[in-house]
């Protein structure tokens, strides 16, 4: 549960940090190495990021090295279960390398709040993907500066959670 709302005035001030240049080369540097320390000290309690967004890690494995790699993430929670997550890279050129992960490797694990679970990914597309992005932008209206910063489509992915079916899959 977040502390404060994104139309608050502190999320409308964070919102506005968030889409500035400068956070988009210092917050990859500092956010994530953070919120994995604070992640592993606190078994999964404390997130920086929770506190304006609902976030989960997620712990893909490295299509090169085979390695676990976990990326802390804003996410939308979703009524059945699922989550949904999006490649932004804080509105940088480049996908971030979790999104190549789980294109190469869908399965995956995550963990939300004291939940840890199995996941599998799906990659959003066509009307799907559509209807995604509105509820992100919902979320954390910031993702359209991010965009419109890019020239790539940002990656949005549906982790279902396993157990659940994954539409095109048997």
């Amino acid at each position: 549960m977040s502390l404060f709302s994104v139309d608050s005035p502190i999320g409308r001030v964070t919102q506005r940090v968030a889409t500035s240049a400068v956070f988009a080369t210092v917050a990859p540097r500092v956010l994530p190495p953070v919120d994995r320390v604070l992640h592993r000290l606190t078994r999964g309690r404390i997130l920086l990021s929770r506190a304006l967004l609902p976030g989960l890690v997620l712990t893909t494995t490295g299509r090169r090295s085979g390695q676990p790699r976990p990326s802390p993430l804003m996410c939308v929670p979703e009524p059945e279960g699922s989550f949904l997550v999006v490649g932004s890279n804080f509105g940088r050129a480049s996908h971030p390398a979790w999104t190549a992960n789980l294109l190469a490797e869908p399965r995956a694990s995550v963990s939300y709040g004291a939940r840890d679970l199995d996941v599998t990914a799906e990659l959003l597309e066509g009307d799907t993907r559509a209807e995604a992005w509105a509820r992100a932008l919902r979320t954390w209206p910031a993702f359209a500066t991010y965009q419109a910063r890019v020239d790539r489509q940002l990656r949005v992915f549906r982790l279902h959670p396993d157990g659940h079916s994954v539409p095109g899959t048997a």
